[in-house]
């Protein structure tokens, strides 16, 4: 058992290499089994799974709560809306613009992280989760209104032989893989530590030369942008925007992908959402009343059982074996390798 399971051995890298080849077949696999209804949940989640990851680079590894990432989510669907049911955009340059608009919304935001933090800087999020909708309301001229806005639909070419609703899918899975990618290189990168550093203890990250200011703003900036990408896309598969779908309730939803999931690892986000995206389609419909104490009380349960979320309790799990198994072998019990690996994870 030395060393075969540690993070840094050829066969740890095997092992995981082997792993995200898997996840990602079975995410390739899924539209050619599914119906078309089932494929646009998992294009809701996917989806969600952009803003989830963005506020987990900004909640979990920066340690900045927010609350209102539902408006840059809902900032990104409407900025396409606009553009392309109105301007005639075509969708990528439309969401290319989304994303640049959610930035700037997310540096805005992230200016007064500067001076406030805790539950002052959660209120402000609040706010603008809260008056986002009723801005959109309040400019009805350009955003529709309550009435909402209908945008032309993203339709598969026909070289590709597949249906629109797999189409989108696939387009979506292909940017959510890459930021996945790209959020997962700039945590182990020197930013990253500097940011788990500015979280843990901002007076000893300071001392060590960490430009707090400037990595809180852009952290606000690439995470608002991450969310606003999300909302972009699922316009591509809704063909609507109204502002009801991004209230409180959607910033509340995206806080707890990332709670569920796990904060501050990797693959907690998707999984979280995944979560609160099927919980609800589990739930029997005779009794809809029913339907939001089910999903809280669930919710609860899962946080009894998993206080880490879901990945924390993978991560124990994984102790637990590596201990099992070290005392059996009557070596020294790796107690490092679950959470090594869980924690690029």
């Amino acid at each position: 058992m030395s060393g075969g399971g540690r993070a840094g051995s050829p066969g740890g890298t095997v092992v995981r290499a082997i792993g995200w080849l898997v996840l990602l077949g079975v995410l390739v696999y899924l539209p050619q089994t599914y119906e078309a209804v089932q494929v646009k949940l998992f294009i809701d989640v996917l989806c969600l799974a952009f803003a989830a990851i963005g506020l987990n680079l900004l909640t979990g590894f920066s340690g900045l709560i927010s609350v209102g990432h539902g408006a840059f989510f809902g900032l990104g669907a409407y900025t396409t809306a606009i553009l392309v049911a109105e301007h005639g955009w075509p969708h990528p340059a439309a969401l290319v613009a989304s994303a640049v608009a959610a930035f700037v919304l997310g540096v805005l935001v992230g200016l007064p992280a500067l001076r406030i933090k805790g539950l002052y800087l959660a209120l402000v999020t609040l706010a603008l989760a809260t008056l986002f909708p009723e801005f959109v309301k309040r400019f009805s001229d350009v955003t529709g209104g309550t009435q909402g806005l209908r945008v032309p639909k993203v339709t598969a070419p026909d070289w590709t032989g597949l249906d629109n609703d797999q189409w989108q899918y696939y387009v979506v899975l292909t940017l959510l893989v890459v930021a996945f990618v790209l959020v997962r290189n700039l945590v182990d990168s020197r930013v990253g530590r500097a940011l788990i550093a500015s979280r843990d203890n901002e007076t000893a990250a300071e001392t060590m030369g960490v430009h707090l200011s400037l990595y809180r703003v852009l952290t606000f900036g690439i995470s608002a942008m991450l969310a606003g990408i999300g909302g972009a896309l699922l316009v591509w598969k809704d063909n609507f925007v109204d502002p009801g779908q991004y209230g409180i309730d959607l910033s509340i939803t995206i806080l707890v992908a990332v709670v569920v999931g796990g904060a501050a690892t990797l693959l907690g986000p998707p999984i979280g959402a995944f979560f609160v995206t099927f919980l609800p389609e589990w739930i029997p419909r005779q009794y809809p009343e029913l339907s939001p104490v089910i999903f809280g009380g669930s919710l609860i349960v899962l946080m009894m059982v998993a206080p880490g979320g879901v990945m924390g309790l993978v991560r124990r799990s994984r102790t637990w074996v590596g201990r099992r198994l070290g005392a059996r072998a009557g070596g020294p019990p790796p107690a490092t390798t679950g959470d090594a690996l869980a924690s690029r994870s």
